[in-house]
């Protein structure tokens, strides 16, 4: 039997790559998080996983390998901060933040994985990121089999949202047999919006403003998908917050239905958009059934003024989602815990990979492990 590979997230956030990663059978034995509150919701899912909060810029190689007590083979993943790169925002070339790319590049060089994967918006591939995605893949292109940047989109893995990104993949050919990015692509079950939100109680009151009102019962149907396999179960050895587990076991009883207060007016407004449509107002775009949730964005971080992102009016309901349907749209499982706070959870799942998406990729990766 091949030994488990070791894992460490340098930009962890709450841990969508990292679940895929476990799920697809990595030891995530480190994840390194900046935003206490993307901490210590990792933590509670993570329970077996090392934490630190230290700045990725001043980390080194040995720091973490100390870390992960000198654990070999490796395995670095990450979605270093894109800010800097997305065309939603204001892209900038200059923004201190994509710096973090490079330093993502120069740790695979110090620590010399087996494998190493980040990801990242498609901005990253702007004629103005050139010369920075040269020199950070220039760092590593001896040591590795470098593949052109891969393109997925988060639909084509069973995840009912149009998000798109670009993985950075890398390995170790004494490893790991050849492979190229066509061999990451998934054949994966179409998913809706419909289908991602089924079982989930469209009535949703503005006073559930709590951790403790946001729980609520759900529905599941009779089958046996691997979407929803992965919406109740599959939960890695010593990950999952045992009361959450505990609460959709035996009473399918699941968190994140925090409600949000709209104005009478508002409301009103809200029951003229069609689904498809935009409110000319709040500029949020109401969800179609049969279709796929845009790219869920989240919103900008203290540094940048708290500012709250756009988010869908659900299909039918004259309010906008709740976390818990942010979660379901994004691909996280039912037991998935996030920030007990609207604002922080959907800044999570917002920038969170999808980890339906992060398993697939990360299996068929491991399936070319050489014997």
């Amino acid at each position: 039997m091949l030994e488990q590979l070791t894992a460490i997230d340098i930009f962890s956030g709450v841990g969508g790559l990292s679940l895929g990663a476990a799920r697809a059978g990595l030891n995530l034995a480190l994840a390194i998080e900046r935003d206490p509150h993307a901490l210590a919701a990792h933590k509670k899912n993570f329970r077996c996983t090392q934490h630190l909060s230290n700045d990725v810029a001043h980390l080194d190689a040995q720091s973490l390998l100390e870390a992960v007590g000198n654990a070999a083979p490796l395995v670095l993943l990450g979605g270093p901060p894109c800010q800097g790169f997305s065309t939603m925002g204001h892209r900038c070339a200059t923004d201190p933040r994509n710096t973090l790319f490079l330093k993502f590049f120069k740790l695979v060089r110090e620590l010399q994985p087996v494998l190493f994967l980040a990801e990242n918006v498609p901005g990253i591939l702007h004629p103005d990121n050139d010369e920075l995605r040269e020199m950070a893949l220039g760092l590593v292109r001896e040591d590795y089999r470098v593949l052109p940047p891969v393109r997925v989109a988060a639909n084509d893995f069973g995840t009912a949202t149009t998000r798109t990104r670009y993985l950075f993949i890398g390995y170790k050919t004494s490893h790991f047999d050849a492979f190229d990015g066509t061999a990451l692509q998934s054949n994966a079950e179409p998913v809706s919006v419909a289908d991602a939100l089924w079982g989930l109680p469209n009535r949703i009151l503005a006073s559930w403003q709590s951790e403790e009102k946001s729980w609520r019962k759900v529905v599941y149907p009779t089958s046996d998908s691997p979407f929803w396999q992965r919406v109740r179960g599959r939960v890695p050895d010593g990950m999952g917050d045992p009361e959450a587990i505990r609460c959709l076991q035996e009473k399918s009883l699941v968190s994140g239905f925090l409600g949000t207060k709209h104005t009478p007016k508002v409301k009103a407004r809200f029951a003229r958009v069609e689904q498809g449509k935009t409110d000319r107002v709040a500029k949020a775009r109401r969800l179609e059934w049969d279709g796929l949730c845009p790219t869920l964005r989240a919103g900008t971080g203290a540094d940048r003024g708290s500012y709250q992102a756009v988010r869908p009016i659900h299909p039918s309901a004259h309010r906008v989602i709740t976390p818990r349907e942010a979660a379901r749209l994004q691909g996280f499982p039912d037991w998935f815990q996030f920030s007990p706070t609207k604002w922080h959870s959907f800044r999570q799942i917002g920038n969170s990979v999808c980890p339906l998406l992060a398993e697939t990729v990360f299996r068929e990766i491991l399936n070319r492990r050489k014997r």
